[in-house]
């Protein structure tokens, strides 16, 4: 994900990778988000995904003018509504790539004369995690929608695939922060 934050004229630009555990963010009052989240399998080289894992963003210099460095060149700081454009000239100058082998390695097939091992490290370039580490994250996904919207623990298990509330509890308590009870009472905004 790119992410922009803006406070009056002062602006910051990150740069963001997976996250493998629950998080809490904060919006401090009279800030301004918007982001793009990339197309998966979409990357900066520059910024490897898995070096921005679990809140190590990178932060990208802003400059006067509301300008980005990046790559030793300025860019024009997008707005909400122009933020394609952006992704797009990114694109156009090598900065921004997709790996099209990644959605078959993620749905667990190998592409033709590739070793199981380099398909994971391809895969891992390109996400910042292994593939059984987002498997996890999104069963986690399901199964916390499904609480969330006032589902049953004893159906969550299904959904999410677990083997028992057991699993399904230490697994909440990993990707959410919180258990499934906690889930089900929607005490909490969650983001996905």
């Amino acid at each position: 994900m790119i992410a922009f934050a803006r406070n009056g004229d002062k602006w910051t630009v990150h740069v963001r990778g997976p996250e493998t555990r629950a998080t809490h963010l904060t919006c401090p009052e009279g800030w301004e988000f918007f982001g793009v989240e990339l197309q998966f399998g979409a990357y900066l080289p520059l910024f490897p995904p898995s070096g921005l894992a679990n809140l190590n963003d990178a932060l990208l210099p802003t400059l006067s003018g509301d300008r980005i460095l990046l790559d030793n060149r300025d860019w024009e700081m997008p707005t909400k509504q122009n933020v394609d454009v952006f992704v797009n000239r990114l694109v156009r100058a090598g900065l921004l790539i997709f790996d099209p082998l990644v959605e078959e390695i993620r749905h667990g097939e190998r592409p033709r004369a590739m070793s199981e091992r380099i398909a994971q490290i391809r895969f891992r370039r390109a996400v910042g995690v292994s593939r059984r580490k987002l498997v996890s994250i999104e069963q986690a996904q399901r199964a916390a929608q499904f609480l969330a919207a006032g589902g049953s623990i004893a159906e969550a298990v299904i959904v999410g695939g677990y083997y028992d509330q057991p699993q399904l509890a230490r697994a909440m308590r990993w990707a959410t922060g919180h258990t499934p009870g906690e889930l089900r009472s929607a005490t909490s905004f969650l983001a996905f």
